[in-house]
């Protein structure tokens, strides 16, 4: 039977054209998490779904200036196609665009059928297996900062913060927000139904973060994918760059991307909450954040994956850069939130914003589960304000030391999979050969005149 005679093809054809929908946007994540994707009439979509979308596997090769990483698989196997499959359980209506619904894609190679290695869901969708065969179900709540930048063509970057206000830290309305950029916002995202709850201006001039609910860590990633692709979309209709990038100015600190983690157990019972245990924590709560802190250098590679991530670390940066957990402590690597019972849950605050969802949850899981299946404990939590590197270790303070621990870390690895890391690694090295081969503007003001 085809997908043109199937039942839930044609009831959901129907139901978009009852809406006056007559296109499907299917999108999927690329290696770095950005949207890559295809319009299809609606017309057409049945044939989408028997036979998939084309797409050349080098997509996930390609670098944000359009340069093609030579990783296995690609340029040196012809580059050859993946095959994208409308995920029909994910579509919905784009607000801000009538006409046009869209959907995830689910990513095969056609020559085994089997998921693509480099395919990011697919990767976060193996380790989820790993704990479901462990009787664990996570759950995760992402928090996500950015900052929006009006267009300067005079300018060097060619673009400007939208606003200078200072001191506006967790604000909201017209205070740091002249245009009410927040809450038209918050309003369109509510109709994409990815679970937005609410948002305020954060610390710096035209900085923002919205929160998402918590859910399962695979709907939490879509989620978190579809929120970033939207953000930076809406933007673009009015003009303005929506940037996820970790530190996009020297006068101001970095956006990052914190996330909230517990898990269910078989009951549905927050598997983290043991009101008798020290510090309210589980022994699955304490294991799984021995294993978070005992990965954190490898882990590093995927919470803070580009050259710039870096830049956001130091001292006073209010960003983690010592492997570190503390109660109720935002100057810790992860922070017990005060809440306990079903309210139980880690905050892991390494990560910033431009880090793929898919890899960072798939990651941060990945060392959790590896933790209880070791059964460690974790050290004594940090006291009072932190930054103090005689008092943990220091994390790795640039991609390519992060990439070594990535790489060495053998347990990690071979939970993520050999094929992606093999796949992310060439890909990464590749950024830090280009970024190093880049005459910079600092380095011709430093010594252009003087030497």
């Amino acid at each position: 039977m085809s997908a043109s005679t199937t039942p839930p093809v044609r009831r959901q054809m129907e139901r978009l054209a009852s809406e006056g929908i007559d296109v499907v946007r299917v999108t999927y994540p690329d290696l770095i998490g950005t949207e890559r994707a295809r319009d299809v009439l609606l017309e057409h979509l049945p044939a989408a779904c028997d036979h998939g979308l084309a797409f050349c596997r080098a997509v996930y090769h390609t670098s944000p200036q359009g340069d093609t990483v030579p990783v296995s698989g690609g340029l040196d196997a012809g580059m050859p196609d993946i095959r994208v499959t409308p995920d029909l359980g994910t579509l919905t209506a784009l607000p801000w665009e009538p006409g046009v619904a869209t959907c995830l894609g689910d990513v095969t190679d056609p020559a085994t059928g089997l998921p693509a290695s480099e395919s990011p869901r697919d990767l976060l969708r193996a380790v989820l297996d790993r704990c479901r065969e462990h009787g664990l179900r996570p759950v995760v709540g992402p928090e996500l900062e950015y900052f929006l930048c009006d267009a300067a063509p005079d300018s060097t970057q060619g673009w400007r913060r939208y606003s200078d206000a200072e001191g506006a830290v967790y604000t909201a309305g017209l205070r740091a927000d002249g245009d009410n950029h927040l809450l038209r916002t918050l309003r369109h995202l509510r109709g994409l139904n990815i679970g937005v709850s609410s948002g305020n201006h954060e610390f710096d001039g035209s900085q923002f973060e919205i929160n998402l609910t918590h859910s399962d860590a695979m709907d939490a990633a879509d989620r978190a994918f579809r929120f970033k692709a939207a953000v930076k979309e809406l933007a673009r209709k009015e003009g303005r760059l929506a940037t996820f990038m970790a530190k996009p100015f020297n006068d101001a600190g970095g956006s990052g991307f914190h996330l909230h983690l517990s898990c269910l157990d078989d009951d549905g019972g927050n598997a983290f909450a043991e009101t008798a245990a020290p510090y309210g924590l589980s022994a699955t709560a304490r294991h799984a954040l021995a294993g978070v802190l005992a990965h954190a250098p490898a882990l590093t590679a995927l919470a803070n994956p580009t050259v710039n991530s870096y830049k956001r670390f130091g001292p006073d940066s209010l960003a983690p850069w010592l492997i570190d957990w503390g109660l109720d402590n935002r100057s810790a690597m992860v922070r017990i939130p005060p809440e306990r019972g079903s309210g139980t849950r880690f905050e892991l605050r390494l990560g910033d914003a431009s880090a793929n969802p898919y890899l960072l949850i798939a990651g941060t899981v990945a060392a959790a589960l590896l933790g209880v299946l070791a059964g460690a404990e974790p050290p004594a939590p940090l006291e009072g304000y932190g930054y103090d590197a005689a008092k943990a270790a220091v994390l790795p303070m640039s991609l390519p030391a992060a990439l070594d621990e990535l790489e060495a870390d053998t347990a990690l690895t071979e939970v993520l999979g050999k094929d992606f890391t093999a796949s992310y690694l060439t890909y990464k090295r590749d950024e830090v050969a280009r970024f190093h081969r880049h005459v910079t503007d600092w380095e011709f003001t430093e010594y252009a005149y003087h030497l």
